[in-house]
């Protein structure tokens, strides 16, 4: 599904390299964790994944697919097989619940009638169904980061990638949301968390791969 060989990223041609020979392959519908220290690299793998980055050096390979070599005119199909969670939702505040998980919908231009399906399943998905018509600032912030996964999810994406997803909640909400990001894994779908919650990622005993200074140190799992 995913496959990073020799995978480099340099800042600038005199600069020092974000990502250094990354190689690691993650299998459809397998889930993994993605950790390092704060500038080890992890936000920059994920961009280059969600092709907002594009490699100095290395080939991405997702779903079968070279990426590296996209024309701007493809990237905007290969984002539709990938779902991005944030830490802080990005979630629009002058529009209800579900205008914004619709809107990844409306850009692609689908019918209203068939936004209108996969909007309200994707909030069902995630336990918001009833509260389509609320503004998010009404939500707490674990209910808005749901907004925020439904909204990945509403596109139905091969590849789920979250960063820092459960950063701005308490331990029960992070325990909560993570149990989402499980059952996205159950029906088939590939997903890489980056967090900082080493605590979590032991708890919850899947692959954990390890970043130090735009190399990958480790490959392991973590039994729980």
């Amino acid at each position: 599904m995913v496959r990073f060989d020799q995978v480099s990223k340099r800042y600038g041609a005199a600069g020092k390299d974000a990502l250094n020979g990354v190689n690691f392959e993650l299998q459809r519908g397998e889930l993994a964790f993605l950790t390092g220290h704060s500038g080890a690299g992890k936000s920059t793998l994920l961009k280059l994944m969600m092709m907002m980055e594009r490699p100095t050096r290395g080939q991405i390979h997702i779903d079968d697919q070279l990426i590296n070599t996209l024309k701007p005119s493809q990237v905007p199909y290969h984002r539709r097989k990938v779902g991005v969670v944030f830490q802080n939702h990005q979630l629009l505040f002058d529009r209800s619940v579900y205008d914004n998980v619709a809107l990844p919908l409306q850009i692609a231009g689908y019918s209203p009638v068939d936004c209108a399906r996969r909007v309200r399943a994707a909030l069902d998905s995630v336990g918001l169904l009833q509260y389509e018509q609320r503004n998010p600032i009404e939500l707490s912030g674990g209910e808005q980061q749901r907004v925020g996964i439904a909204r990945a999810v509403v596109n139905k994406p091969a590849l789920l990638l979250a960063d820092e997803p459960t950063g701005n909640l308490d331990p029960e909400l992070s325990a909560e949301i993570m149990d989402l990001f499980v059952r996205f894994q159950q029906v088939g779908v590939t997903v890489l968390i980056a967090t900082h919650d080493i605590a979590l990622i032991e708890r919850m005993g899947k692959r954990r791969l390890i970043l130090d200074h735009g190399r990958m140190l480790g490959d392991t799992h973590v039994v729980a």
